[in-house]
Formats: C-alpha cells, structure tokens, sequence
C-alpha cells in the first residue's frame, strides 16, 4: 500500500501557529542574543582572571 500524498491539513494548527509564531520568534532571537552575551563575558572573565594569576 502506498502512503497518502495528501494528508488532511489540520487548520487548527496552522492557526495557531500563524498567532504564535510572531511571538515565539522574537523571544527566541532575544533569549538566543542574550545567551550568546553572557557566554562571552563568562569567557573573557575566565580569560582575564587566567591572565591575572599568571
């Protein structure tokens, strides 16, 4: 047996996919910058006390 091409679209997912997804991407390019800043300044705090003790 072959599989469907077609499945049956579920809009009541699209839908709410099309209301959640302009909030969703902003908080996540947000979180995603936030985290990258505190990666780097815990990294160049690490760098400068390595620095320091030498």
């Amino acid at each position: 047996m072959k599989a469907p091409i077609f499945k049956r679209f579920n809009f009541t997912m699209a839908l709410q996919w099309l209301i959640f997804l302009p909030i969703i991407l902003p908080l996540c390019i947000i979180f995603g910058a936030l985290q990258g800043i505190l990666n780097m300044v815990e990294k160049m705090a690490q760098r400068m006390w390595m620095d320091m003790e030498l």
